[in-house]
This record gives C-alpha cells, structure tokens and sequence, in this order.
C-alpha cells in the first residue's frame, strides 16, 4: 500500500484501518497476515490485546458468513433468549485463538461458561451479542472480548463485522474506532441527548423497576434507541453517537470490553444509584459521556 489515503494513525495499522473502512472482507485466512502488519508496525497495543484483535476478526468472519444462512436455533432461559450453531462456532474460534496466543488462558464465556485453571489470562467472551438480530436477519450485532486482569478490564474489543467496525480499548492507551481516536460527546445536558437502552429477557417481571424507569426517561421527550446488542450500545457511546446508555441484567460477557471503551473515551460508567459498577453485579448498569452523568442517574435511581 503505497501513501494513506484514509490520513488515518491507526494504531492497528494503516492496512487494516484500510481494509475496515473499505470494507474489504475478512476471511480466517487473512487475521494472521492482519495481524502481523500490526506488530510490525510496533503500535502502542500489548501483545494480548491485539490477539483479541486478531480472535474478533476471526470470530466476526464467521459470523459474516453465516448472516442470513440457514441454521439451528434453540432457547434459553428467558423470553426471546436465543442461542444459535453461530454463537458457538464463534465462540469456539476466538478461544482456539487466544489459547494458541496466550497459553494457560482462562475464560468467561456466554455459551460455554468458565474454563482453563491457573493463574494465565482471564478472557471475558461474547461470541454473538445480539443473537436475536442475528437470527431475524437483522444486521446489527457484534463480536465482544474484554482481558480482566487482577479484577480489573485492562483491554477490550467490540467488533461489527457486517459495518467493519473495529472498537478496541487499552486501559490508559485511550480508546479508538478503526484506528481513529474516540472521544465520548460534548453534549452538556439531558435534554439535547439521545440514549440508547437494552432490555433483560426476564422483563415481565420488571427487574430493577426497569419499565417504570424508562417510562420516566421518555415522558422527558428524550430520543431513545433499542439496538439489541449491549456491547454497541457501549461502543456507540465512547464514540459519542449517543451521549448515554443505561440497562439491567447484564452478564460480564455483555458489557466488560465496552465499559472500558466508554471509560478510555472519557466517559464515565456506574451503577444507577452512582457508586462503582462491577461487571459480575447483574446489577443496572448507566454509561455516559460524563457531562449528562449525574441527571440521568438520578432519574435512573429515583424511588
């Protein structure tokens, strides 16, 4: 590749940043070569952090071509909690991946739980979220990956293989969207935001007065998306697309590589009643550009 075109810093390599934004199709073959432009180029990234580059690519390749296939569908517990022969496949993928870059690796995953002992690495996986669009043909979903490290996230990546979105984060390196920095949005009131929400597969019975909730956010006439995939949601907010992002019943998996997305772009993410969020709570989660932070939690935390 002759010059950058793009005029992009990537810090994933102006390559790869090229073929995102083009769109230029990964396939399993092409991760490693991907890969091995970026660690040539010696960007700021730990090695673990780019094999979880490296397994979302993977991951999301496959998931790319099985989009709009044909394939076996089965239930969770909960309403509409969907897992498809997909979420498994990716999910197999991105551990064989990073159990070859980083022996002795331990996981969290959606579908098949804990694994590996020992003290190595802790992956913390999504192999699908938004599994439901997946399945109703309904682009918009993401591959998700997050490194926990003495209790605390120190790398994450969501990527949108459909868009070519690439969201990666290393704690204290910033955060970026193909290669390009993140900053969280500018917008100082509630008023002017628009917020997106997700929704937990037990909402019948109202966990966390949810409904009660977001009726009270949208009686204030504030603009509100329903994405289906948590970790855009997340990512969508450290890119400043929304100002905020609030649900309840989150798993680890769901929401630990786009907190600390929101977090390196300079936002700011707690439970609802404000104090510290941890990913393992289940409890409700707000992620927001920082400025809206205190009105929106208010509201979120209100009797």
């Amino acid at each position: 590749m002759v010059g950058n075109p793009l005029g992009c810093s990537s810090p994933f390599g102006r390559d790869l940043c090229a073929c995102l934004v083009f769109g230029s199709p990964f396939s399993l073959d092409q991760s490693a070569p991907l890969l091995g432009i970026i660690l040539a180029k010696k960007e700021p990234f730990s090695r673990l952090t780019l094999a979880a580059i490296d397994a979302a690519l993977e991951a999301g390749a496959i998931l790319r071509q099985g989009f709009g296939t044909s394939f076996k569908i089965s239930s969770k517990e909960g309403k509409h909690n969907l897992v498809t022969e997909y979420d498994t496949l990716a999910e197999e993928r991105i551990i064989a991946s990073l159990k070859a870059a980083a022996p002795g690796s331990r996981f969290l995953a959606e579908e098949s739980g804990g694994s590996g002992t020992g003290e190595g690495p802790l992956w913390i996986v999504d192999p699908l979220d938004g599994t439901v669009n997946f399945a109703h043909r309904i682009p918009i979903f993401s591959v998700s990956i997050a490194l926990e490290e003495n209790g605390e996230i120190v790398s994450g990546v969501v990527y949108q293989p459909l868009q070519n979105e690439l969201f990666a984060a290393e704690r204290g390196k910033g955060a970026f969207l193909n290669g390009e920095p993140l900053h969280v949005s500018s917008v100082q009131s509630l008023d002017g935001s628009i917020l997106a929400i997700g929704f937990p597969y037990n909402l019948i019975e109202n966990p966390f007065h949810c409904i009660d909730h977001f009726i009270d956010v949208i009686r204030l006439g504030i603009p509100i998306r329903r994405l289906g995939s948590a970790a855009i949601d997340l990512a969508y907010t450290a890119a400043g697309y929304f100002e905020g992002f609030f649900e309840v019943g989150l798993g680890p998996w769901d929401c630990a590589a786009g907190i600390l997305l929101v977090e390196e772009a300079g936002g700011k993410v707690t439970h609802w009643d404000k104090k510290p969020f941890s990913i393992h709570s289940k409890k409700p989660v707000v992620a927001t550009n920082g400025r809206i932070h205190d009105a929106l939690a208010t509201i979120l935390h209100k009797a």
